[in-house]
Parts: C-alpha cells; structure tokens; sequence
C-alpha cells in the first residue's frame, strides 16, 4: 500500500499547483491512497464545496481539518456528502468525524486527524484520546492507522511518535506550513514533525507578507491574504506499508516553482530500529 500525504493546502496556488501536478505523481509513485489536508485551502481558512471538490476532483480521495476546520460555515452540511474528518479530539457533539475509514489494497486503513492543544482551540486532551482510539482500532484488528497531527508544538508532535511508534503506520505533522528535515521510519512507523505547505512559497506562511511584517512591527494585527501571484511549492510525503501496516519505505518530494520551471527534489526518510 502506498500512501501520499499532503498536509495543509493553502488557498489558490495550493489548489492549482495540485491540479497542475497530482495526478502525473500517483502515477509515478504508484500511489493507491492520496490523503490532504483541506484547512487553509479556500482563500487561507477552511473550506468550501467548491474548493472541495476541486482538489476531490485532482485526484485526492480523502482530507483533514485543523483549527480552522470551521472557519468556512458550510462546512457542516459537507462532512455528510464528502470525505473530510475534522480532529478527533474536538468534544463528541462537534459535526463531523473524526476518523475515515477505508479498505485500500485488500486492507482496512484508518486516518486519524488529530489537534495538538498548544495554541489551539479548547479541545480534548489529545494523548488520552489518541491511546483510546487506537486501542479500539486494534481491538478491532486494524493495523493500517495514519495520524495527521494538526499541532504547534514540536515537542507534541516527537510525544506522539515515542507513545504510538510501535502500533500505528504514520504520524504526519502539520499546521505549522513550514517543512522540517526529519523524515524519518522509526519501528515501522513513518513520521515527519511537520510536512508543509502546498501553495506559496516566498512569503510567510503561504500568505502575503506585509500583514505579518506590520504586526510584528506595530503589533497591530490584520487579516492575512493569500497572493494571486507567487512561486509556488507541493510538498508530499510518500510512504509504503506492508500487509501488517508497518512502514518500509518513505520519502519527501518538492515540487517548486523555481523561475524557469518546476523543479522536483526526492529526500529519503532515515531508519530508526
């Protein structure tokens, strides 16, 4: 089974550039199963159903949410007509699920999104809800099970893969929209502390850059706007798990706008026994 995951889409050139390029990579990579998270990715906060099934459309078959999850109202009417999860951890009567459920080459897959609680919303306590979940799972005889960890906090995101690397097959940061460089299978487990962003590349977090650079200067805040024009990234994570749902094989692609072109970077993951 091999997956791809694209954490947080952020607005028009995050759409176009998964438009432009996702389905040349699942045939390159051979990929049964695309997961991405849909937050950021109608005008930089939440999603609506015109933006959704745009990227269904590109060939990802199912997203996560994060704290903007609700940003966009409609988004409640769409978690019953499409395949999106909001966290999990967000309190029981909140629309929306929390898990996706699928069977994907003869096996039965589970994504989790999760939400980390440094400098979120009010939610859950993540770590107890995770170990409940992924023991219902188990009990159930499910072994395929990818965690999109929707957090700040690095040092949340490292807790969760030193407490579950043993049981699940992924734990895939994002939120933060910035990549860092530790790709790594530790016991089976793929994991990165934060994949980033797929859209703009050269301002700050994917947004235009004068609202950030005002408020750390004046500290008076505005609304952040995403560029029509940019250059632009795609950022993926491409793991391959066998029939027992541990992960053997995984590496980071970036697809960047780099001014003649697109230009396509491979990084392999690290083993950790």
């Amino acid at each position: 089974m091999k997956i791809g995951f694209i954490a947080d889409v952020v607005g028009k050139p995050g759409r176009e550039i998964i438009g432009r390029h996702l389905s040349r990579l699942k045939e390159v990579y051979a990929l049964d199963f695309v997961i991405a998270n849909y937050e950021n990715a109608s005008h930089g906060y939440g999603l609506n159903q015109k933006n959704c099934i745009e990227l269904l459309d590109c060939g990802i078959d199912m997203m996560c949410g994060g704290n903007h999850s609700f940003d966009k109202k409609e988004i409640f009417t769409l978690f019953d007509t499409y395949p999106l999860i909001r966290p999990i951890n967000y309190p029981s009567n909140t629309p929306g699920s929390g898990m996706f459920r699928t069977v994907c080459c003869d096996n039965a897959l589970a994504v989790i999104n999760l939400m980390g609680h440094f400098t979120m919303p009010m939610v859950d306590n993540p770590f107890t809800k995770i170990v409940e979940t992924v023991e219902m799972l188990e009990a159930e005889g499910i072994c395929h099970i990818v965690i999109d960890m929707h957090a700040e906090a690095s040092s949340e995101k490292q807790a969760l893969l030193h407490l579950l690397k043993n049981r699940v097959s992924a734990i895939l940061g994002s939120h933060t929209h910035v990549g860092t460089d530790d790709l790594q299978i530790a016991h089976g487990c793929c994991y990165v502390t934060d994949v980033g962003l797929t859209g703009c590349r050269d301002g700050v977090i994917g947004m235009e850059s004068t609202t950030p650079i005002k408020r750390f200067l004046t500290g008076v805040g505005a609304h952040f706007d995403v560029p029509d024009r940019c250059k632009s990234i795609l950022q993926m994570v491409v793991f391959e798990l066998d029939e027992h749902g541990r992960c053997h094989d995984a590496k980071k692609i970036k697809l960047y706008e780099d001014g003649s072109g697109f230009r396509e970077v491979i990084s392999e993951a690290s083993i950790e026994e």
